[in-house]
């Protein structure tokens, strides 16, 4: 189980045992990811109060991605991929990939997120929303957020981390130089320092126990 706060020691908790192999996940001290005496993995927060507020903001919503990513693979639900919309600072949704649960191609983190926020918002655009993905949207996703008229997309690690657990890899040459993030009406950035480390780790410490096909 994957347990998420913040503030002191934040991010995840988790049984060694169910992440990879034998009983030990990948574990980076200098990040602050270590392993306690009871077995479980922590994760310190790496940010020191002086940094800037909008860096620890995005490392926050960002880890409540990453720990969606986790869950999904934990239920069996899907793929590592998590995604949260964000609106005024509050969490509206938290979702995870829904494919394998759904058996449907379609139900990515970010879609499912969009579909669920737009079921609780009761609108069909969410312009006043921000979303953040454990990892960079695929084309459908990125189209999706696109359509959905978010404002700004945070995403932790690059599509080449999916690719090197066996996702496509088109994925990420279908959009850059396409100019496709230059044209859309919305900011797009890959979360800075640790948060985008933290969430290319999901790949690495569930690729044992995740398979699409």
């Amino acid at each position: 189980m994957w347990l998420f706060c913040f503030g002191g020691w934040v991010l995840c908790s988790a049984p060694t045992d169910n992440i990879k192999g034998k009983g030990r996940a990948l574990l980076l001290p200098h990040l602050g990811i270590v392993e306690t005496r009871d077995g479980t993995i922590a994760v310190a927060s790496a940010f020191p109060g002086h940094q800037e507020a909008v860096q620890d903001r995005d490392h926050k919503f960002l880890s409540k991605a990453v720990e969606e990513a986790y869950k999904g693979v934990d239920c069996g639900h899907g793929g590592p991929f998590g995604a949260v919309v964000v609106r005024n600072d509050e969490v509206i949704v938290g979702c995870h990939n829904m494919v394998l649960n759904n058996t449907d191609p379609t139900a990515h983190a970010e879609v499912t997120a969009i579909r669920e926020a737009c079921k609780k918002l009761g609108k069909i655009e969410l312009s006043d929303c921000e979303m953040y993905a454990s990892c960079e949207p695929c084309p459908m996703c990125f189209g999706a957020v696109h359509l959905s008229r978010i404002k700004r997309l945070v995403y932790g690690a690059k599509a080449e981390a999916a690719i090197a657990i066996g996702f496509d890899d088109f994925i990420a040459d279908a959009l850059r130089g396409t100019g496709f993030y230059q044209k859309a009406n919305m900011e797009i950035k890959r979360a800075d320092g640790n948060g985008a480390l933290l969430a290319e780790q999901v790949f690495e410490n569930t690729k044992e126990k995740f398979r699409m096909y």
